[in-house]
């Protein structure tokens, strides 16, 4: 039998970030995903997309956030939470923080290139004039195995 995952949770929207990371996978593109979410409904989503838009601006955060701004119909994204599956760099980031984004939620942490904890923590200086609470290890193992068998197959 199928375990029930209650909407509203943590682990809803960190499945919702992972649906958007295996979309990735379908396209050979590292598997990254993320939603933002506002008022409990998914505002943007996003996933991993450099290689095939030949663009090192096609992060998965960067295509949620654009989303969302959208949606909201503005650049400030208040109060929203964002699920990523990956510890974002420092290009997202950076967006995160410029967008204003309230909670950050990461999969799996990112010990070579991560900016919300692993190598810096932009997310929390205190000089700039917003900070992020953040909440890691969410499907922690889902996430980064994920990751995991994708660079696993592309050594092949």
């Amino acid at each position: 039998m199928t375990k029930r995952i209650e909407k509203n949770t943590e682990e809803y929207y960190m499945r919702e970030a992972l649906k958007e990371a295996k979309k990735a996978l379908k396209i050979n593109e590292v598997p990254i995903g993320c939603v933002i979410v506002y008022k409990g409904e998914i505002i943007g989503r996003g996933y991993n997309r450099r290689m095939t838009d030949k663009t090192a601006l096609a992060h998965a955060e960067i295509t949620a956030i654009k989303k969302a701004c959208r949606k909201i119909g503005d650049w400030r994204l208040d109060d929203t939470d964002i699920y990523i599956t990956l510890e974002p760099c420092q290009m997202c980031a950076g967006a995160i923080v410029q967008s204003r984004i309230r909670n950050v939620f990461i999969g799996a942490m990112n010990p070579k290139a991560g900016c919300c904890g692993s190598i810096l923590d932009l997310l929390h200086v205190k000089e700039f004039n917003h900070q992020c609470e953040v909440k890691t290890h969410i499907l922690e193992e889902e996430c980064a195995s994920l990751l995991k068998s994708f660079f696993q197959e592309l050594r092949k």
